[in-house]
């Protein structure tokens, strides 16, 4: 299974990375993993241009948005991780999300769109805990996203950390983590 792994956050040693790469322990056992981290790429806000509707489902902008769908296209199983940022994920994060849109449908001329069986993993790590309605409102969001474009959820975690070196203290965490990404 080829596996993408997409840090939301901007502390590439951070709550967030350290679960990352817990999963990441539990999944490159068996599975071709990409880690890469968000804020290492340019993104600008969907215009609602649709120019990606008429191109083969590329946006036009100048930046780096083809690159990550692409591997977003390519990906069997993503795992989405983010801070909580008031109430929800991580602005660069939900760049990225927010471009889904130029390959939500069908392409006429067979460019790849992200309409194909592929399953999601939600890592969401905030200072609050678990039981908050701030990770509540991340799954809900993935949940729905999933749906629509038919692909399964087979993650979704929460994770209580409030320093940026909170998780990576807590190995009885990470190794939750870690074993169940490697389940999957």
């Amino acid at each position: 299974m080829n596996v993408l792994l997409l840090n939301g956050s901007p502390r590439k040693n951070g709550n967030t990375a350290h679960a990352l790469r817990a999963i990441e322990d539990g999944l490159k056992q068996h599975h071709a993993v990409e880690s890469l981290n968000v804020y290492d790429f340019t993104f600008r806000p969907c215009r609602n241009c649709d120019a990606c509707k008429r191109n083969g489902g590329n946006c036009i902008q100048a930046d780096d948005t083809v690159k990550i769908i692409d591997k977003v296209t390519d990906a069997d199983l993503v795992i989405f991780g983010s801070p909580v940022y008031w109430w929800g994920i991580s602005a660069q994060l939900k760049d990225v999300v927010d471009k889904f849109y130029s390959r939500d449908t069908e392409s006429a001329d067979g460019t790849p769109t992200l309409r194909t069986k592929k399953k999601i993993g939600i890592v969401a790590c905030g200072a609050e805990t678990v039981d908050d309605i701030e990770y509540r409102l991340i799954s809900d969001q993935f949940h729905c996203i999933a749906k629509f474009l038919g692909w399964e959820v087979v993650l979704d975690e929460s994770v209580s950390a409030a320093a940026a070196d909170d998780l990576a203290k807590d190995g009885a965490r990470l190794a939750e983590l870690t074993a169940a990404a490697a389940k999957l």
